[in-house]
């Protein structure tokens, strides 16, 4: 279960909070459990900082607590700060990016359930695709939709998802997908074989829809497996 430590802290010196930081991730590096941290600055006070540090589990930063560094860094802290900082630990019960939620939506409810009506729902009506199979990408949710289609009439597939990243607006997948040649594609008639392909999408999101996608895939083991090449 992923862990997150909330420190609350007075200070009139950030420039020096920020050179300890800096020389506490340089000494740790190979050794620290952080896993990300945010540090924000209070909009009506000018001293008031929040730093927002996620590790793994609470086990994991057991372990980072106990590093001889992190000692020091929270003395030096310490030696910066207005009073006394606050802490609060919390372990994470729901952790969700909206705009991965967007990405997995096109994955498991338009590509292989086909529901066509989802397009209309989660991408922007000027979205734009780049494709590394096009020579020109296709602008609009008909783009999209046609782009299903035809993969949903060549195979019956799934997509499995083997990494996902969410960062700012855009959402990386890197995807396996596993498909049986059922229809024409590509001018390949029908060979009834199952099919293997990794690819990676990055799409961007902006305004809570899917403005932009770019599609690579291994195209070349598809139309191996498909006996095209």
């Amino acid at each position: 279960m992923t862990f997150v430590q909330i420190v609350d802290y007075e200070t009139s010196r950030p420039e020096a909070v920020n050179e300890v930081i800096d020389r506490y991730l340089a000494e740790t590096k190979g050794k620290r459990t952080v896993a990300h941290t945010v540090v924000g600055k209070d909009r009506e006070s000018d001293t008031r900082y929040v730093d927002v540090v996620e590790f793994p589990s609470y086990e994991a930063a057991m372990k980072n607590s106990h590093l001889p560094e992190t000692d020091r860094m929270f003395q030096e802290m310490m030696a910066l700060c207005d009073g006394m900082p606050r802490f609060t630990n919390l372990d994470v019960v729901r952790d969700e990016h909206l705009n991965a939620l967007l990405a997995n939506r096109m994955y498991e409810e338009v590509a292989m359930k086909g529901d066509l009506s989802v397009i209309d729902e989660i991408f922007a009506a000027d979205y734009r695709d780049h494709d590394i199979s096009r020579p020109e990408d296709k602008i609009g949710r008909d783009g999209i939709r046609e782009d299903v289609q035809m993969w949903r009439a060549a195979f019956d597939f799934t997509f499995t998802r083997d990494a996902q990243m969410a960062q700012e607006d855009y959402v990386t997948t890197m995807w396996t997908f596993n498909g049986k040649h059922k229809g024409e594609f590509m001018g390949i008639a029908p060979t009834g074989k199952d099919c293997t392909m990794t690819g990676t999408t990055v799409f961007r999101c902006e305004d809570g829809m899917i403005k932009e996608g770019w599609w690579h895939y291994d195209a070349m083991r598809l139309m191996r497996e498909l006996g095209a090449m």
